[in-house]
């Protein structure tokens, strides 16, 4: 029997069928998932062990078919209290047990937050891969956008949206979209896109979410299942969100709870979005109470992957 790691979630098993005559002829990868203790019997007949094996995972088989979803806006590490502090917020990463993390406002080697590489320290302090979307060069370093998994990568794309050029009367920054491609736990591919809004141009907020569609829906040659989280810094009645919503659903929490500011918070400006059409399905949905860490509250989601139709 040999037994080959296939990320934190499952374990592949992979053994051979005794056929008539005493040979073997065939391999079959049958995947568990991993923490299920695991009991080979010795029995004569192989098959019936091989048969077992698989209707232990079958019956026991939905957590792998749920993917966990945090999208944070991390304030360039600066938490309420005026403190730069990457350990705190990994800290509510992890309280949280994410399979995917979509971060806004990262610092890479920033002056204003100590020269700190956040988004590897992350990765770091969580045990997760990351990847980072920079959109512009700031005070000898580099500010983004970001992504933080447990599953594998597959594929990273960095799509520059459109935004209207920063000017001595209205100070505007580069937006972008990183989308990641991971192996699901159910083996198939999953994009998952984190991106970060115009703050204070209402136009820049429209053209980014039409080119959001454009990019992700509307051109898509091969669609797969697409999850979109960020901080749209738009409320969900407005135009931008409308746009939006004609090719997405939000993953809604009850009430759409406010996500910032942290302290007080009155606005929902933070999303996860699922594209309709994908067999994708909000088994769990909440904003996290966390007010100090960041000046926006985290929010999670808990994703069905639903076999297609």
């Amino acid at each position: 029997m040999k037994v080959s790691p296939n990320g934190p979630e499952t374990v592949k098993i992979c053994f051979p069928i005794l056929r008539q005559g005493g040979k073997y002829s065939t391999l079959v990868i049958c995947p568990l998932v991993a923490g299920n203790p695991l009991k080979i019997m010795k029995l004569q007949k192989p098959g019936i062990a091989l048969l077992l094996l698989c209707l232990t995972w079958v019956g026991n088989g939905e957590e792998a078919k749920s993917i966990r979803i945090l999208c944070y806006n991390i304030h360039y590490g600066q938490g309420n209290d005026g403190v730069y502090d990457v350990e705190r917020l990994a800290k509510v990463i992890e309280a949280a047990k994410p399979d995917l993390v979509a971060l806004q406002e990262i610092d890479v080697m920033v002056e204003r937050s100590g020269r700190v590489h956040q988004i590897r320290e992350l990765g770091k302090l969580t045990g997760m891969a990351s990847r980072y979307g920079p959109t512009q060069h700031y005070q000898g370093g580099l500010y983004g956008n970001g992504v933080l998994s447990r599953l594998p990568v597959l594929d990273v794309v960095i799509h520059p949206l459109p935004y209207t050029e920063s000017t001595e009367e209205l100070v505007t920054y580069p937006r972008a979209a990183i989308a990641v491609t991971v192996e699901a736990p159910d083996g198939k591919p999953l994009r998952f896109i984190s991106t970060h809004f115009q703050h204070n141009v209402e136009a820049d907020r429209i053209e980014q979410a039409k080119e959001i569609n454009r990019l992700f829906v509307e051109e898509e040659e091969s669609p797969i299942r697409t999850i979109l989280a960020g901080d749209m810094n738009a409320l969900p009645d407005s135009e931008p969100m409308a746009i939006l919503l004609k090719h997405w659903d939000i993953s809604k929490d009850e009430g759409l709870a406010p996500t910032a500011p942290a302290k007080a918070p009155r606005s929902r400006i933070d999303y996860i979005l699922t594209r309709k059409g994908d067999p994708l399905f909000t088994k769990e949905a909440r904003v996290i109470d966390e007010k100090m860490a960041s000046d926006h509250l985290p929010v999670f989601s808990v994703i069905e992957l639903k076999a297609a139709e």
